[in-house]
């Protein structure tokens, strides 16, 4: 036995260079005893510089930051810390007590492994596994999405409204649509978004009047783990996050507050973000575009809109006109909209020609919205296979629809001769009669009518109108 301890304790300094983990030796005053090859190659520090030294004043020199031998000492138990060096690296430690034949303490052995690199790996896992969520939160709201709605107009206010989206969707401006409730902006800010270099990017809408008050901030900008009670432990990205290289389309944006108005400056200014507790801001970039029914010259006149952010807003500005004033887009909206919901609910039906023109005359104080919700309702509802005046709701005709038949202003005058009226209406019932069942042969025999006839009708009515 005797033999077997000169031989240990001849060899333990090279048994304990051998450990795969750095070894920290001190007595129970602190002063260091020992430190193993593995430890100088983790630390970089050499037996000279640490050994006979007490580890406070250590810590007192800057070397490292956290210390196990007092709390050791103090309770008698093994404990585990994370220390830092003066250069940066980490280290995780390990300690336990050593006691002597009476049960008392005499020696403190501190086991270190060093765990930058896992540490390094944990933050670029934490990282990539933001981006995944990120990108997730895109796909999620990618998959929500739709192609933007054909935009069907006649009218040349609607023309140059086209060509000056055009340019502006071409440019990575801030663009803001004015229009009434119901014109149809969010079809023109998806057209925006399609035409422009991010259309292949999220486009992410933003109701600002629907978000709680309480929420907006975080969900506009996101938060931080723990940053108010009910949040994630893992936090979570907002909409300028996940939206991040494509766009945000900021829907009634004269509906945010004063605070809120003052974080979307920040966005639009620096192209930052802050989340809710955080303390740092991070970079963002995405395409704003907003849309209002409010006059906002008129809210910051009021107070009620930042003068700062209603500049930075009005760079490319779009005033969507009210359907009232291009009526010429009347008729080609409401077949787009009957078509659409025909294949929706396998209907055929057609409008009349002069069912048309009474809708033509209506002011549509809802706009698109109202005119795509009659239609989709007379679809519903309709049997067919013409949709008549008098089938139309009586907000529109005003009751005017007599006896079940409809006769314009320009046919009551009197200026044509009755002949050339009736075999007008008579073309116009056969073409949409056609378009509804797809045939002539099928329309001859429904009508009771000979094919050639229809022919010569249909065929009297183009020579007169050349």
């Amino acid at each position: 036995m005797g033999r077997s301890n000169e031989i240990l304790a001849r060899y333990v300094e090279r048994i304990l260079d051998t450990l795969p983990d750095g070894l920290f030796i001190s007595d129970v005053s602190g002063m260091t005893l020992y430190i193993n090859r593995m430890y100088e190659q983790l630390t970089g520090l050499k037996q000279e510089r640490v050994v006979g030294k007490n580890v406070r004043s250590l810590v007192q020199e800057g070397i490292f930051d956290h210390i196990l031998n007092p709390e050791i000492v103090r309770t008698g138990k093994p404990t585990t810390r994370v220390q830092q060096l003066s250069d940066g690296k980490k280290l995780v430690l390990s300690g336990f007590p050593v006691f002597d034949q009476t049960g008392a303490i005499c020696l403190v052995l501190t086991f270190a492994r060093d765990v930058t690199s896992l540490t390094d790996l944990q933050e670029r896992l934490d990282g990539q596994r933001q981006l995944i969520e990120q990108i997730n939160d895109q796909l999620a709201h990618m998959a929500q999405e739709h192609e933007p709605d054909a935009l069907v107009f006649a009218s040349q206010s609607m023309s140059r409204i086209m060509a000056l989206l055009e340019r502006f969707a071409a440019t990575d401006a801030t663009v803001l649509i004015l229009g009434e409730t119901g014109s149809g902006k969010d079809v023109f800010a998806r057209l925006t978004h399609s035409l422009s270099l991010r259309k292949g990017k999220v486009m992410l809408k933003v109701d600002c009047g629907g978000i709680s008050e309480s929420l907006t901030e975080s969900e506009l900008f996101g938060y931080n783990p723990g940053a108010f009670t009910g949040a994630s432990s893992r936090g979570k990205a907002g909409y300028f996050e996940i939206a991040d290289g494509g766009t945000i389309f900021l829907d009634e944006v004269g509906e945010l507050s004063l605070p809120m108005q003052t974080r979307l400056l920040r966005v639009l200014q620096d192209g930052e973000i802050m989340r809710v507790g955080a303390s740092s801001p991070r970079k963002v970039n995405v395409r704003v575009i907003a849309a209002t029914n409010r006059n906002l010259a008129e809210c910051v006149e009021a107070g009620a809109f930042r003068r700062d952010l209603y500049y930075r807003l009005n760079v490319a500005t779009v005033r969507i006109p009210p359907l009232r004033e291009r009526p010429e887009d009347i008729p080609p909206l409401a077949e787009y909209f009957l078509k659409q919901y025909m294949g929706k609910y396998h209907k055929a039906l057609a409008f009349m020609g002069v069912t048309l023109d009474m809708m033509a005359t209506y002011p549509w104080p809802g706009n698109v919205r109202e005119l795509q919700n009659m239609v989709h309702s007379l679809v519903i509802t309709h049997n067919g296979p013409l949709v008549a005046p008098q089938d139309l709701p009586a907000n529109i005709t005003g009751g005017h629809t007599g006896d079940g038949r409809y006769y314009s202003e320009e046919i009551l005058t009197g200026h044509r001769p009755l002949k050339d009226i009736m075999a007008e209406m008579e073309r116009d019932f056969l073409r949409k009669a056609i378009e509804v069942h797809g045939s002539v042969q099928k329309v001859a025999g429904l009508f009771h009518i000979n094919r050639s006839t229809i022919f010569r009708k249909l065929q009297n009515g183009r020579r007169s109108e050349e």
